[in-house]
């Protein structure tokens, strides 16, 4: 059974020059993180020239491409009928990608069919997770 799954999008990078930049990213789905969804961003799209990762609920993503959903690091809005804004805040500034909508509804039904929304409880391996939190130094 798959229980992890990728899969590679375009983004736009919408910066303050008026160039908008496409870049590849990956959305990652891991059902041993049932709740969370990873979105990496190539070393050619950072200020740091190393690759970032961007963890965060997916029950955001799912609400975000509807209406504008995270008041925290990542906020989701529907952009226009096609597509979403991602937004991720950071201590050195805000990054704004354009994502076609599709994709994103693409990558969360396949998703769904390895945890189906509302039913992550029952992938959560607590004695796992509590192990790697006794194990963490203060």
């Amino acid at each position: 059974m798959i229980t992890v799954i990728e899969q590679a999008v375009q983004a736009r990078l919408v910066a303050t020059a008026p160039k908008v930049e496409t870049v590849p990213v990956t959305l990652c789905y891991d059902r041993a993180d049932p709740f969370a969804v990873r979105m990496a961003f190539p070393a050619l799209a950072t200020l740091e020239g190393v690759e970032v990762s961007w963890t965060f609920a997916r029950e955001l993503l799912m609400s975000g491409i509807r209406t504008p959903a995270g008041c925290g690091d990542v906020r989701v809005r529907p952009y226009d009928g096609d597509r979403t804004t991602i937004e991720f805040h950071a201590p050195e500034g805000v990054a704004i990608v354009l994502m076609m909508t599709a994709d994103l509804q693409r990558f969360l039904d396949r998703a769904a069919a390895i945890v189906a929304p509302g039913l992550e409880h029952r992938y959560l391996d607590m004695d796992h997770s509590l192990a790697e939190l006794m194990r963490r130094p203060n």
